[in-house]
This record gives C-alpha cells, structure tokens and sequence, in this order.
C-alpha cells in the first residue's frame, strides 16, 4: 500500500484532489527533464572544488610557514640573549678577578712597605732591641 492509495480515499474535494494530481504531474515532468539533461556543471564543480581544495591547502602551507617563522625567529633571540648573559658574566668575573689580583698586589706591597719600615727602623737604632736595657744602664752611670 503505497502513500497515493493510503489518502487517496481520505480527499473528499475534487478540487483539491485535481489540484494535487496537476502537481504530481508537473513534479514528475520537471524531475524527469532534470534528469535527462546533460551534465556539464558536475565536471566544472568537480573542477572548482579542487582549485579550493588546493587555495586552502596553499593558505595553509603559507600559515604554517609564517607560524613557524615566527617560532624560530623567537628562539633565536632568546639564545642571543642567553649568549650575550653568558658574556656579560664571563667579563664581569674576569673584572672582579682583576681588581682581587690588584687588591692583593696592593696589599703585598703595602705589607713589603710596612716589613722594609719595621726593618730600617732597626737598623737604625743605635743598640740593638736586646742590648738596650744594658745600654740605658750605661748611659745613666756615665751621666751620674
């Protein structure tokens, strides 16, 4: 039992139902000249669905490029970055080690300056340190 038999028997207005069979046969005559005509467009649409497929394939080769352009060019300024730090520390230690080799010279001479006093002013005494307590008991007998 198909549809047409099912509510065929449902229509009581003849109007209605002739109208219906005049739309049932345009549909049918429409779709049956649709049908044997030839088909052109499918090739042209097979045609311009690839050209899409390959413009958005394209795009996206070009966005990933881009993207990993940008990827790289910012791992690249960060090693320069790590780098030129790497430098600035190894100079700055050089510099400190520098100024503690200097400092320690200075303080070598310094000590150098103080041991040279310490050894001119005993040279330059009269009585040696342990004779001294004889000498100053010299001095106050020949004063006396």
């Amino acid at each position: 039992m198909n549809f047409r038999d099912k509510w065929a028997g449902e229509i009581d207005d003849p109007v209605l139902a002739e109208a219906l069979k005049h739309f049932k046969v345009s549909v049918d005559a429409w779709s049956g000249a649709a049908y044997s005509r030839p088909r052109t467009t499918v090739v042209s649409t097979v045609r311009h669905s690839w050209r899409r497929a390959a413009g958005w394939a394209l795009g996206c080769v070009l966005a990933a490029g881009s993207l990993a352009g940008g990827v790289y060019e910012h791992h690249h300024r960060q090693e320069l970055a790590r780098i030129a730090a790497m430098q600035a520390a190894a100079q700055e230690a050089l510099q400190a080690r520098q100024e503690a080799e200097q400092s320690a010279a200075a303080n070598a001479a310094t000590k150098d300056q103080d041991l040279l006093a310490t050894v001119d002013s005993d040279v330059s005494r009269e009585v040696p340190a342990a004779m001294e307590p004889l000498a100053q008991l010299m001095d106050e007998d020949g004063a006396r």
